[in-house]
């Protein structure tokens, strides 16, 4: 059976051949390089006093450039490119708990001396250009390792600004007993879809306000998730080299493909993961940028991103949706379908009888053993989405799988959790010179 994205590449029996192969081939440059490494260390190392090495420092990208770790996030550019001040603010656990990392520290930020400026930074560090509100929760409510390492920050002024930047003071216990909580986006929220169906697979309108479809040379290829008004975020396999922004255009708010009464908008940049490769699995994670902000009405919403460290537990129900095939190497829909699935733990699509190993931590799956319910061809980049407290999370991106639908082989999905850090870096990054504002 192919290995179904948007379009099959190998079968099962290749699939498991070429990881063997690649694993000889590795296993030979390794030892190989391992040498020849280690041979240069011990000469710089005699030769210089220096070594080579990254452990226990910070990387600046790609490159050979590496930083002590505690020169990450300290209020000044060290790597070339300026990555070391990027993914600076994190939110965590169920809460959406405030963390800044400070000379490569992650820290829960107190209640005390916050405002709405630092509220408006940190959701400009977050990639967003909008700021909702500040909630302030009791510090003894929230996850456990977040309890520690406390941090309260200062700011008088009346200007955005990173909060690495900042006057800030480590703390062992908040003054006001609480921790800051941030809303940047109303997002997860389905304000025009009423009523409940039983039963069938045809979405209603407003049901996935999310979805969009994507269109390549006016077709459609591929689905995505709109996580803010102006990005979209869908699979790598889905550009990799369709990168020309203005073959691309995206459709939000419709579920019938032609498309009718949607909005219509065209890509200014496509950004996909620099380590995924067409012809593997790792790192299908991409991010589309439109030329012009959504409008939210209802039918066309965000969804949110889930926080760092949430866990999503074995047999939560989620749906997928997308205009792909009904049936593997079929026809793509013209009505927008959906389908609940369970999600599946690593070790359970671990399996010998599943997919033998191929599961890394970027990996999620969620579908039946028995098969039956399953995405497909055409669905690539769309969501599986949760709910979680009455709003929707985006859990995954729809990725890869072993013909559609069949006993054994579940669906597999990129894990957002997991590409967290690299969707809030490229957002901020790009973000960076548009103003913030509050909502």
């Amino acid at each position: 059976m192919p290995v179904t994205k948007v379009q099959p590449f190998m079968n099962e029996d290749d699939l498991v051949k070429g990881w063997k192969k690649r694993l000889l081939a590795h296993r030979m440059v390794l030892i190989i390089a391992a040498c020849v490494i280690t041979v240069f260390t011990l000469a710089l190392g005699i030769g210089l006093g220096v070594g080579l090495s990254c452990v226990g420092r910070f990387r600046c990208g790609f490159s050979s450039q590496c930083i002590r770790s505690s020169a990450q996030c300290d209020g000044e550019v060290h790597c070339d490119n300026g990555e070391d001040e990027l993914g600076c603010v994190r939110l965590s656990g169920r809460s959406s708990v405030l963390q800044v990392q400070k000379g490569g520290v992650w820290r829960t930020v107190c209640s005390d001396d916050w405002n709405n400026w630092l509220g408006l930074s940190a959701c400009k560090q977050l990639g967003y250009t909008s700021y909702v509100e500040s909630f302030f929760i009791s510090l003894t409510s929230i996850e456990q390792d977040l309890q520690s390492n406390l941090v309260s920050i200062n700011l008088n002024q009346s200007q955005i600004i990173k909060l690495q930047n900042t006057t800030s003071y480590s703390k062992a216990h908040c003054s006001s007993g609480k921790v800051t909580t941030l809303k940047c986006l109303e997002c997860g929220f389905r304000p025009k879809y009423l009523t409940r169906i039983v039963g069938g697979n045809i979405s209603r309108p407003g049901q996935f306000p999310w979805q969009v479809s994507l269109h390549f040379s006016s077709e459609h290829l591929c689905g995505g998730s709109i996580i803010t008004s102006h990005w979209i975020l869908t699979a790598a396999h889905c550009v990799f080299g369709f990168a020309d922004p203005s073959l691309w255009v995206v459709h939000a708010g419709e579920v019938e493909q032609p498309v009718h009464g949607a909005q219509s908008l065209a890509v200014e940049q496509i950004i996909h993961h620099a380590r995924y490769h067409p012809k593997g699995l790792d790192y299908d994670i991409a991010l589309v940028k439109l030329s012009k902000p959504l409008i939210f009405n209802g039918f066309v919403e965000p969804i949110c991103l889930p926080n760092y460290g949430e866990e999503f537990e074995e047999g939560t129900m989620c749906w997928i949706s997308g205009w792909g095939a009904t049936e593997d190497k079929g026809e793509t829909s013209v009505v927008l379908r959906s389908a609940m699935v369970p999600l599946l733990s690593t070790k359970t699509c671990n399996q010998p009888q599943v997919y033998q190993g191929f599961i890394s931590p970027w990996m999620i799956c969620a579908g039946y053993l028995g098969g039956g319910i399953d995405s497909c061809q055409g669905d690539s980049g769309g969501p599986l989405a949760c709910e979680d407290s009455s709003r929707w999370k985006l859990v995954g991106t729809t990725s890869w799988g072993i013909g559609c639908a069949i006993r054994n082989k579940p669906g597999v999905y990129t894990r957002i959790t997991h590409s967290l850090h690299w969707i809030r870096q490229h957002m901020e990054r790009e973000e960076a010179p548009n103003a913030a504002t509050i909502n």
